[in-house]
């Protein structure tokens, strides 16, 4: 927010992983977020967050009246949806150079996304020999920053040959990235919100996430969670996913249900109101609310 501001201000905060993991961040925007974020929370007149997870770890970290927090959740885009056109799917696999069945994690590769682990998760399964082909798996996603670990595991585990790293997927190729997929892993230990696991299961993929901060919030009971920090667990999950396919439908069901539950109009509405609600504060009650 500006320093010095006429207006009452209302801000959106997405996390302060910033603040709980500044080992995840460079310095430079370690100590940039926290200065900026900080100040702008403590002389807001009302904050947005995106799950009640996010909603206390403000009030608390901060210091902030409850009254002035607002947790508003986000919502996958209706253009995610189950696809089923065997082109499509085929198109996307070729573009990303998937060859036949895969496991899916989407997200930017940087550390709080928890790839590393996830890895050698999936090294475990490939080197006990309880597969006779295990499903390759795709990480998709920009690498983003301190990214090395990420890299680093591939070669330390050597399963390089069998992960694709597709780089940054267009919003139009997701559904069918998703569609496709024979699970999505998504074991991130620290999220404001979690958006792709919302977007998978709206595309009816079976999930699994971490079971920390907002991802059982937004998941509910449509998905499989796991301790983010035990690879043994992850590659546990992975395996009831690959060796149960009535688990998967189970999933893939109430996921689609849970993710409907969600929607992205209803976000801008409940956003709106806040800001109404500050605006006619302001004015004394002659603001007029919209419909």
């Amino acid at each position: 927010a500006p320093p010095f501001c006429p207006c009452p201000v209302v801000v959106s905060i997405h996390d302060l992983s910033f603040e709980h993991l500044p080992q995840t961040f460079n310095r430079r925007s370690r100590t940039q977020l926290r200065l900026t974020v900080r100040h702008s929370a403590r002389r807001a007149t009302r904050i947005l967050s995106l799950s009640e997870h996010t909603r206390r770890d403000i009030i608390e970290t901060y210091g902030i009246n409850e009254d002035h927090v607002d947790a508003i959740p986000l919502a996958a885009p209706d253009h995610f949806a189950p696809v089923q056109d065997r082109e499509e799917l085929q198109r996307v696999r070729h573009n990303y150079g998937i060859d036949g069945d895969y496991i899916l994690s989407v997200g930017s590769i940087q550390p709080r996304k928890n790839l590393a682990r996830l890895i050698k998760a999936y090294a475990s399964l490939r080197g006990d020999g309880s597969f006779d082909k295990l499903p390759k798996l795709v990480l998709a996603g920009k690498c983003a920053w301190l990214y090395d670990e990420t890299l680093r595991a591939l070669d330390e585990t050597g399963v390089r040959d069998a992960v694709v790293l597709t780089g940054y997927v267009p919003q139009m190729d997701l559904p069918a990235l998703y569609s496709g997929a024979l699970c999505f892993v998504y074991p991130s230990y620290f999220e404001g919100f979690g958006l792709p696991p919302l977007e998978a299961m709206k595309c009816g993929a079976p999930v699994i996430v971490g079971n920390r901060t907002s991802l059982p919030e937004v998941v509910g009971d449509a998905a499989l969670t796991v301790d983010p920090y035990d690879v043994e667990a992850i590659a546990n999950a992975i395996q009831r996913l690959l060796d149960e396919p009535s688990l998967r439908e189970e999933l893939s069901s109430k996921g689609q249900k849970r993710a409907g539950e969600f929607d992205w109009r209803e976000t801008a509405r409940r956003t709106l109101a806040v800001y109404e609600e500050v605006a006619r504060e302001r004015a004394g009650g002659s603001v007029r609310t919209l419909n």
